[in-house]
């Protein structure tokens, strides 16, 4: 009897592909299921699901806002910000608080990175700004090269922005926890909601083992991420993977539910999201 096909999209990062060692290299029964990943940028990947062409897939908080109908949130997978987070930095040649216009590059208006700085900004009263789309991986060198005045960086870029001449303007992760107390949830693995029930359970407990896994035997899964760290030295792709892939990936926990709630909560009466969104775990 052929297995059913469950189609996995997530970033090609070293914290994503060590949550997900486990499943891509063999080292689980799958039973009667057989795991195809799909390795797509973040962004990308909120797009995709709007269509809801993967199975289960990795996506961002902000994005999930309008994807509810599509998909459930996964208890486990997530990505927290627990007092770190997305940055938004800066080369030094105009300051947010000057008069002049700040060109911010952004990676993706469906991030939750976008979504903070949304936020930030609203609160901060900041309206001299103009946000531009770009790639992720080439935001800190077109901040560096000056062909805009700051960028928000997610990733691996959190690590190295300071050797590359960058100055910090704002850490989302830490300002979200002074506003609210709470830990900054930055994206999730989704579920499709028109799935049997059996094989929603079945998947999600597959992911569960998956990151259990990894953080159980973590010099292999941490060799199989490097192939993903995008340079990083093993020291800085450690630190990344611990800092997205912990106690908060095997379950959000009430507080990180919590959050999740929150975040959806400002982004709509920001008027950054259309719709107040109530989000579902599974």
């Amino acid at each position: 009897m052929p297995k059913q096909l469950i189609r996995v999209g997530h970033s090609p990062d070293s914290d994503d592909a060590f949550m997900f060692y486990a499943l891509a290299k063999g080292k689980l029964d799958t039973g009667p299921y057989d795991f195809v990943h799909e390795l797509v940028d973040i962004e990308t990947l909120n797009r995709r699901a709007f269509h809801g062409e993967l199975e289960l897939t990795a996506v961002s908080v902000h994005a999930y806002a309008y994807l509810n109908d599509v998909y459930a949130l996964c208890n486990c997978g997530a990505s927290m910000g627990d007092k770190y987070g997305p940055m938004l930095v800066e080369n030094g040649q105009k300051s947010l608080s000057g008069p002049e216009t700040y060109r911010i590059a952004v990676p993706g208006t469906l991030t939750t990175a976008y979504l903070a700085l949304k936020l930030y900004l609203a609160k901060e009263k900041r309206t001299n700004v103009e946000l531009i789309t770009v790639p992720f991986d080439k935001v800190q060198e077109a901040v560096k090269a000056g062909e805009f005045d700051a960028g928000v960086i997610i990733h691996e870029g959190q690590l190295t922005y300071a050797r590359e001449g960058l100055k910090l303007v704002v850490d989302f992760g830490v300002w979200w926890m002074e506003q609210t107390g709470l830990p900054l949830p930055l994206g999730a693995n989704a579920i499709r909601r028109d799935l049997p029930p059996q094989t929603i359970s079945d998947v999600v407990r597959l992911l569960h083992a998956s990151i259990k896994f990894g953080l159980d035997h973590r010099t292999d899964a941490l060799d199989y991420a490097l192939q993903f760290g995008r340079g990083l030295e093993r020291a800085d792709a450690d630190k990344f993977v611990g800092m997205y892939v912990n106690d908060w990936t095997l379950d959000f926990g009430d507080t990180g539910r919590e959050a999740v709630r929150e975040l959806l909560r400002q982004a709509y009466e920001h008027g950054v999201v259309p719709k107040r969104v109530i989000p579902e775990f599974i």
